[in-house]
């Protein structure tokens, strides 16, 4: 139990993979070309994916608690067993869960982000395969309650994506974290209707976490620009969804907008009924909504956040029941192990009611998790 009277649930927490989490269950025609951990001249440790150009340094992956000085250091990089072993290995994770006051968690891949903009749909697709049926190993070693997987899917047919979410729903992850960007057309297009009825039919809400969606423009000025500009990306899909009318087709499909936090979320929806009242017949768009486009999100989208005090000040002009609160943890941005000095801050103008809302039952409604098995 936590320092609010009750178990906080992280919406968006992660694994770290291990070296052989692709190797061990890849099948034969990409077995030797599995990402895996390399030493780079330095003496760190990098993950390498044959067919992109760039390593994923460790240094950031795992670095939940470092001070801002130590967090300065670790990103020149570090070795594989300097992380955090509940990051790839279960049986550690209930400790580090405890120290937050944390009672369970949404897993989300790490170097599996980075997969999801890999040019290469049929191996990254492989990959994702073999995540998967790691996942499933890593969550074996953890108490019944305290780990929810989210599967993954490559984004390379509608056919193939369908068995994915089948696959995944026997494995008994509780949704699918999506790519940015599907193989062919867009996720509005109608060839994609099948894909949602299959979710809503398996009640597999789909994710959507920044980093996952490649196209991203150069950043301009200084590096911490880009790091503000990250959540663009997910804006753009949400917006894919509500204005293509995937909502209007199928409403009880669920979208979670996964650490790109929330307090932009008022304006973002004023401005989109703004765009489609106004400009939207002349931009060619057209108005067939049969509501206004700030009501979809209010209904269909979730969205994760970890330390945005906006998202709690301003949380009664969105809908405070499509709010979910995540620690991140191990990532270099996780609010982890301070999450409950920091929620009994920022989260002390709400009512007792939407601190339990959004720390804790919004996340079990939205993916529908079995309340009698997590911790109180």
């Amino acid at each position: 139990m936590s320092s609010l009277g009750f178990g906080l649930i992280s919406a968006d927490s992660h694994i770290v993979e291990p070296a052989d989490c692709y190797s061990k269950y890849l099948g034969p025609k990409y077995r030797d070309r599995a990402p895996t951990i390399e030493r780079d001249s330095m003496g760190n440790d990098v993950y390498a994916i044959p067919g992109m150009k760039s390593t994923i340094p460790l240094g950031l992956v795992a670095a939940a608690g470092l001070t801002p000085e130590e967090l300065a250091g670790r990103s020149k990089g570090c070795t594989f067993d300097q992380l955090h072993k509940s990051g790839y290995d279960a049986k550690f994770r209930v400790e580090d869960q405890d120290r937050d006051g944390v009672v369970a968690e949404i897993l989300y891949p790490s170097v599996g982000m980075v997969l999801c903009n890999h040019e290469d749909f049929d191996y990254k697709s492989a990959c994702m395969h073999a995540y998967n049926e790691w996942l499933t190993s890593y969550m074996s070693d953890a108490p019944e309650g305290r780990l929810f997987g989210l599967g993954q899917t490559s984004g390379d047919s509608v056919e193939q994506m369908i068995k994915d979410f089948e696959d995944c729903k026997k494995k008994g992850f509780v949704g699918m974290m999506m790519p940015g960007n599907p193989q062919v057309e867009d996720y509005d297009h109608p060839m994609y209707d099948p894909l949602w009825e299959c979710a809503v039919e398996l009640n597999m809400p789909l994710s959507f976490h920044i980093l996952t969606t490649s196209g991203g423009g150069r950043v301009r000025g200084n590096k911490t620009n880009g790091f503000l500009g990250i959540i663009r990306s997910v804006q753009d899909v949400m917006g894919v969804f509500v204005l293509g009318g995937v909502f209007d087709r199928h409403p009880k499909l669920k979208f979670i907008a996964a650490e790109a936090d929330a307090g932009w979320l008022p304006h973002y929806s004023y401005r989109m009924d703004h765009a489609y009242e106004r400009h939207g017949i002349w931009m060619g768009g057209g108005k067939n909504l049969e509501k206004k486009p700030s009501e979809y999100i209010d209904s269909n989208v979730w969205l994760t956040f970890q330390d945005d005090w906006v998202a709690f000040k301003v949380a009664n002009l969105m809908n405070p029941k499509r709010l979910v609160w995540a620690n991140d943890f191990p990532h270099s941005d996780a609010t982890w192990p301070w999450s409950q000095e920091m929620l009994d801050k920022h989260a002390s103008d709400l009512t007792k009611e939407q601190q339990r809302w959004i720390m804790r039952d919004n996340i079990v409604e939205c993916y529908d998790l079995p309340l009698d098995k997590i911790p109180a």
